[in-house]
């Protein structure tokens, strides 16, 4: 048995002392185990520390979605925000936290569930962590009501259309219309199963069901808010988590930005910025999948009292827009997936567009793209860290670069 003092909470959650990870560990704890391969088993926490909670949800030793349900929420807080300066000194930059955003228990309006069939029916649920092990949530406190209502659903799903040793994946997100379910990893569709969807897609009164990528139920169009226009999202498009999240991303982006006449809207998916904007702007949404660019056309083109949006699809990874492309706008706001977008990041500093607004939902590829534009002469505004995952692990966040000067409230 091997007594450590827990130093800090590492980037997944875990504690760390001593060079051991402790697993459900919180900093100043003292905590006895067995240590085998850097990692401490059957952890006994002689010393609590004074932060530390009673975890709120009965699943939280068996699921894998949370890391932190047994710590405060405002030490929840301060370690995210941590998370980002630690990210930030790696680069040699430093930056204010403006504040933390945390969405409230139960508003998660998207999630993936993995569903198989089982011996006696079918299970769905979450991952255990670091396991293939499928573990029922229905009493999750991150979900909102209506996807926790989804459960059912899918098992529904598994039994009609998943293979005996396959899994599906049932994309859940809560729409204006009702539940919107798309389903990848399931059997080919035939007359048959095309029937049986159809039936329980109508018994759970769905919006819409697809299969891998195809609709094959509607009841009413998914719609999806973003601004003063209506959006009806391809089958398993991306929308930010909560829409307390989403809200205060697109505030602090509309600040950020405000007074432009032209912004460009970098990774746009299907509007979640480019439609607010355009309550005040013209805007250009650049995004890799057309099924998303035909959406936010569709949405602005439905919408009233917006000014000029143009949408564009094309791969940034690949086909970054160039200086001379970028020339024309007097802002930019950029929301890459997790891996960053260095080679747009550069073409934006070298375009010497004056300012951007760049939303990451990754701190050490934020980092990374703030150092380029810290080092083409841009300055650097308080970040804004955004909790839309509770309990877990990811960090979101939003902050402002400019050549010139930067509203909002931002030190000159």
């Amino acid at each position: 048995m091997q007594e450590i003092r827990i130093e800090r909470l590492g980037h997944l959650g875990d504690g760390l002392g001593d060079g051991v990870i402790v697993p459900g560990a919180l900093p100043g704890e003292l905590v006895a185990g067995e240590a085998r391969d850097g990692r401490l088993e059957g952890v006994r926490v002689l010393e609590p520390a004074p932060e530390r909670v009673a975890p709120p949800c009965p699943h939280v030793r068996r699921c894998g979605g949370c890391a932190v349900q047994h710590l405060a929420d405002d030490a929840v807080a301060a370690w995210k925000a941590d998370l980002v300066r630690q990210a930030l000194a790696a680069q040699g930059l430093a930056a204010e936290i403006a504040g933390v955003e945390t969405s409230p228990p139960a508003s998660r309006r998207r999630a993936v569930f993995a569903a198989r069939r089982t011996k006696k029916g079918a299970l769905a649920g979450f991952h255990a962590r670091a396991s293939a092990e499928i573990v029922a949530v229905p009493e999750c406190r991150v979900l909102h009501p209506d996807l926790v209502a989804a459960l059912p659903v899918a098992e529904a799903l598994a039994e009609a259309g998943a293979s005996r040793k396959g899994e599906l994946d049932v994309a859940a997100t809560r729409t204006e219309a009702g539940l919107d379910l798309a389903v990848t990893g399931g059997k080919p569709l035939d007359r048959a199963l095309r029937t049986r969807l159809a039936e329980i897609a109508g018994d759970a009164d769905l919006a819409r069901l697809s299969w891998d990528g195809e609709p094959v139920a509607m009841a009413r169009p998914p719609l999806v808010r973003f601004g003063r226009a209506a959006v009806v999202p391809p089958p398993g498009a991306f929308l930010q988590a909560t829409e307390a999240g989403e809200a205060a991303l697109v505030a602090r982006v509309r600040a950020l930005l405000a007074g432009a006449r032209r912004v460009v809207d970098l990774f746009a998916g299907c509007g979640t910025f480019a439609l607010p904007l355009a309550e005040a702007a013209e805007v250009h949404g650049v995004e890799g999948d057309p099924a998303m660019t035909a959406a936010l056309d569709a949405g602005w083109r439905q919408a009233e009292g917006l000014r000029q949006v143009t949408a564009q699809a094309r791969d940034l990874f690949r086909r970054p827009l160039e200086a001379d492309e970028l020339a024309p706008f007097e802002a930019a706001v950029i929301d890459p997936p997790r891996q960053g977008a260095a080679a747009q990041v550069a073409r934006l500093a070298a375009a010497g567009v004056p300012r951007i607004a760049h939303v990451s939902c990754n701190p050490a590829t934020f980092a990374r793209d703030a150092a380029t534009l810290v080092a083409a002469g841009y300055r650097m505004g308080p970040v804004t860290v955004v909790d839309q995952f509770r309990w877990s692990p990811h960090v979101e966040l939003v902050a402002g670069f400019a050549l010139d000067h930067m509203p909002g409230g931002e030190r000159e």
